[in-house]
């Protein structure tokens, strides 16, 4: 009785065993992707996770900072507008003080400026900002409180004439704006000669004779 195999012989099969080659493929994703396409597919799937999460720690930081600053800002802004009535003081006995003395009211006047230069330092060091424009500076309507408006043959109109009172600025932000006299629309220019045809100007000369016909 001859033996029979479970399995008919394939040459085909045959000679890939022999060649050391697998005869099934290896099989791919249910993507359609190999084994070194999906790790690569992966790897940058956990960079795209890993820059968004580093880029969402930057905001929160930069959040945090910025509660920070506020939350000192607000607690000092009250205590920095009783400050301004001491600087608005000094300064005006600063102003109001004598000059050509005799060397006690110098000495006075002396220690007087050193301690309003100490008292603005502190303030600068806190965050607190003397705003004080100069003349011709534009007014600004965010730092700057107009409280007169006149002519001046100086500066441009619209731009700041003189400093009034100064003001100051918080870590940006105006705890009391500057109040400014301001030049009036058209300084700083001489008025343009009439051109002679207004409403109220007679008309210009054009040489020829007038007709009386008309």
């Amino acid at each position: 009785m001859n033996d029979i195999n479970d399995t008919d012989f394939d040459p085909e099969t045959e000679a890939n065993a022999e060649a050391g080659l697998d005869a099934h493929p290896a099989e791919h994703d249910d993507d359609g992707l190999g084994p070194i396409d999906a790790l690569i597919a992966e790897r940058d799937e956990w960079k795209d996770r890993a820059l968004r999460a580093a880029a969402e720690a930057d905001n929160t930081r930069r959040r945090a900072e910025g509660q920070m600053n506020d939350a000192r800002a607000y607690a000092i802004q009250r205590f920095s507008k009783d400050l301004l009535g001491v600087a608005d003081s000094l300064q005006r006995a600063l102003t109001a003080a004598p000059r050509d003395a005799d060397p006690a009211a110098t000495n006075l006047v002396t220690g007087l400026e050193l301690i309003e230069k100490a008292l603005l330092s502190a303030f600068d060091s806190n965050g607190l900002k003397r705003v004080a424009p100069e003349a011709g500076e534009a007014f600004d309507p965010h730092q700057h409180q107009a409280v007169m408006e006149q002519p001046s043959d100086t500066v441009p109109g619209g731009t700041v004439i003189q400093t009034l009172q100064p003001g100051y600025a918080l870590f940006g932000r105006t705890v009391r704006p500057a109040m400014v006299a301001v030049a009036a629309k058209g300084s700083g220019a001489a008025t343009p000669p009439s051109s002679g045809t207004g409403p109220y100007d007679p008309p210009p000369e054009t040489g020829g004779q007038f007709d009386e016909t008309a």
